[in-house]
């Protein structure tokens, strides 16, 4: 996502970064660049105005001109600024205390406001909640039976009637008071374009439920459009917050870039994937980090503390910290990698990843190659790789339909894992949980990030690349 915009950033950064002292042109000449990266990045006019203005004061006043690194300075001015413009602070649910909490959702047709509901709920559900849907779009032919498909698969009811959509809402707010539903989530209908009879629609369907949030989905990849659906919405509903869909396609990032300072509203979550749990919190100073080229260590953290146990991540820890890390494990430790979503996304998010590797389209075919090559090998051989010679390669690459060089070169790749994890991981981890330390308080239990990063990790280069 944003990969456009991000190489611009990059590109433009790394040239200041290490000046020891910075002129005015210098600064000018940054911003000029800037400007035009967030404009080719359609991003709103005023706000690349605004922001440009406020790093340039930043930039020519004392905060850089007396510091002991002012390219960094500059970086690190740039990244503030960043996350002001994508809403500053994340946005935070908080839940009535009469339950249930109502959610309102509005958006055009084909803004994926319907998948969005499911995978609002599904959300909630990661949170412990347990959400009801309502299909309130009795209009377009077949939402409700796509509602309750998708809702089917993560086990969520949904409450539809054929009454109309303001007295279906009205009775499906009943229904989760009657079950103990404590979040219900209304999907409602949409139109290819905002009309009068869509807005009076979704205005009485809000006065009859009296939602606690009001969230539009707009589609990321539509840029200005979208920010101006939110603004036309946002003078009828009162809106609480955006919902980014499809932004896992987002070259650019102009929607999301432009949101809370147009209309005043942060974004609150972002679809990231396909797939139902392919959606999160936005977070703004994570994406900053992102755009920059910095990583996204918090999410890389959270994402496997999803998916891993904390007994298996402590033993993976341990044997990685002994040496004695095995293809048995290095199996295991793919197949959790697995669950945790696509590949790509997930070096991306690591800091200090070259910009060649974060653009790199990593196939899941490669890592089933992996996977047949490793199942090819005897018990011995998983445990102790030394003793793979030239006929136990050639017999392992028959059996795994490869080539005994692609069989090499994993075993070399393996070899190089094992002794960098052996320095267990970086700074950027442990920065990481201190951070999260902050925000969140500690938990008892828990694996620590490094270990868990390291448990996680896998040779970047597949064999065949």
């Amino acid at each position: 996502m944003f990969d456009s915009l991000s190489d611009r950033f990059e590109s433009i950064l790394q040239r200041v970064k290490g000046k020891g002292r910075l002129s005015e042109s210098d600064v000018d000449e940054v911003m000029r660049e800037i400007r035009l990266a967030l404009l080719e990045a359609d991003v709103n006019f005023d706000v690349v105005k605004t922001f440009v203005a406020r790093v340039r004061d930043r930039c020519v006043g004392e905060e850089v001109s007396k510091s002991l690194t002012p390219g960094q300075q500059v970086v690190k001015v740039v990244d503030d600024e960043l996350k002001t413009i994508l809403g500053g602070e994340t946005f935070a649910i908080t839940y009535a205390a009469k339950p249930p909490t109502v959610i309102l959702m509005a958006g055009l047709q084909g803004s994926g406001k319907t998948t969005g509901s499911a995978k609002l709920a599904q959300w909630f559900k990661s949170q412990g909640r347990n959400p009801l849907l309502i299909g309130a779009d009795l209009q377009r032919p077949a939402a409700v039976e796509q509602l309750r498909t998708l809702a089917a698969r993560i086990d969520v009811p949904v409450f539809s009637d054929s009454a109309g959509p303001v007295q279906t809402a009205r009775m499906g707010i009943e229904e989760a008071t009657r079950t103990g539903r404590d979040v219900v989530i209304c999907d409602t209908a949409g139109r290819l374009a905002i009309d009068m009879a869509l807005m009076a629609e979704i205005r009485q369907i809000s006065d009859a439920i009296q939602p606690g949030y009001t969230f539009l989905v707009i589609d990321a990849m539509t840029g200005q459009d979208a920010v101006n659906t939110a603004e036309s919405f946002h003078q009828t509903l009162a809106l609480d917050g955006v919902i980014l869909t499809k932004l896992d396609g987002d070259a650019r990032g102009g929607a999301a870039l432009s949101v809370k300072e147009v209309v005043g509203r942060p974004v609150a979550f972002a679809s990231t994937g396909e797939a139902l749990d392919d959606f999160e919190q936005f977070h703004p100073d994570r994406m900053a980090n992102r755009i920059l080229g910095m990583g996204d260590v918090l999410t890389l953290i959270e994402k496997a503390e999803q998916v891993y146990e904390e007994e298996e991540a402590e033993v993976a820890a341990r044997k990685l910290l002994d040496g004695t890390f095995t293809f048995d494990d290095f199996l295991e430790q793919m197949q959790q990698i697995k669950k945790m979503g696509d590949l790509s996304s997930l070096v991306a998010m690591m800091p200090g990843v070259p910009k060649e590797m974060k653009n790199a389209q990593i196939d899941d075919r490669e890592m089933a190659r992996v996977e047949a090559i490793v199942y090819s090998m005897t018990p011995q051989e998983r445990t102790t790789p030394e003793i793979i010679d030239g006929s136990r390669r050639v017999r392992i690459a028959n059996g795994s339909g490869t080539s005994a060089s692609q069989v090499s070169a994993l075993i070399k790749q393996f070899g190089e894992m094992k002794k960098m994890m052996k320095g267990m991981a970086g700074t950027g981890f442990r920065k990481a949980k201190a951070k999260k330390s902050k925000k969140k308080g500690k938990k008892g239990g828990r694996v620590t990030p490094s270990k868990k990063a390291a448990a996680t990790r896998v040779p970047f280069e597949l064999p065949g690349r």
